[in-house]
């Protein structure tokens, strides 16, 4: 039987681990797609169009944006991201999942889309704060600033974990995976995934009539 796609959305706080098992689900499953954002800021050097982003005008966003166009956008430093919907409604029917990894807003926008009876939430949480810390310190990629910076729009982020499907808390990276994987691998089976069960369900009953 066929089946449609998830729209498979993670998030975190910054150095909970978010990033890193996105990577590893994708090395799990190389089906699994990741969701290309639009932007209206200018390429970065080395940035490829429709690989790293869409890059478009602010006009073409906007008017995105009117027509429904986008699952999810937010206004970042002075310039407009964005999921379009188009890429990820042609996978999902194609029964190809989609991965997320975006903020707790995001999230909330497009778990209220058109395309919501889709979507697969999950929350990973740090074991502690302090371990949070520590890894973000251990990472060697931010100033003493900007750690902080992170470290106080965490608690902003970690208050809206109640609006996820499922609350994963990152104390092991191996065992996080593997809920990950389990999670998954069992929402692709319910049923408003499995568009081909209706007409199953009809034969079986089909196959009644046939006894008597």
């Amino acid at each position: 039987m066929s089946r449609r796609g998830l729209l498979i959305i993670l998030s975190s706080p910054s150095g909970a681990g978010k990033s890193t098992l996105a990577k590893r689900l994708r090395r799990w499953d190389e089906t699994l797609q990741f969701s290309v954002s639009a932007t209206t800021r200018a390429p970065r050097e080395g940035e490829a169009d429709g690989k790293d982003y869409f890059f478009v005008s602010v006009p073409e966003f906007q008017n995105q944006v009117a027509q429904a166009g986008m699952l999810e956008h937010a206004r970042v430093f002075g310039n407009y991201y964005g999921s379009p919907k188009a890429p990820v409604q042609a996978a999902i029917e194609s029964g190809r999942d989609v991965l997320f990894d975006i903020d707790w807003q995001g999230a909330q926008q497009i778990s209220n889309s058109a395309l919501q009876e889709h979507v697969l939430s999950i929350f990973i949480l740090p074991p502690s704060i302090a371990e949070l810390h520590r890894r973000l310190v251990s990472r060697g990629q931010d100033e003493p600033d900007v750690i902080e910076g992170r470290m106080q729009k965490s608690w902003d982020e970690i208050s809206h974990w109640d609006g996820y499907d499922y609350v994963l808390v990152n104390d092991d990276l191996d065992a996080t995976e593997q809920q990950l994987k389990t999670i998954i691998s069992a929402e692709r089976l319910r049923r408003s995934q499995q568009p081909d069960l209706v007409d199953h369900v009809r034969m079986l009953q089909s196959q009644f009539g046939d006894r008597t």
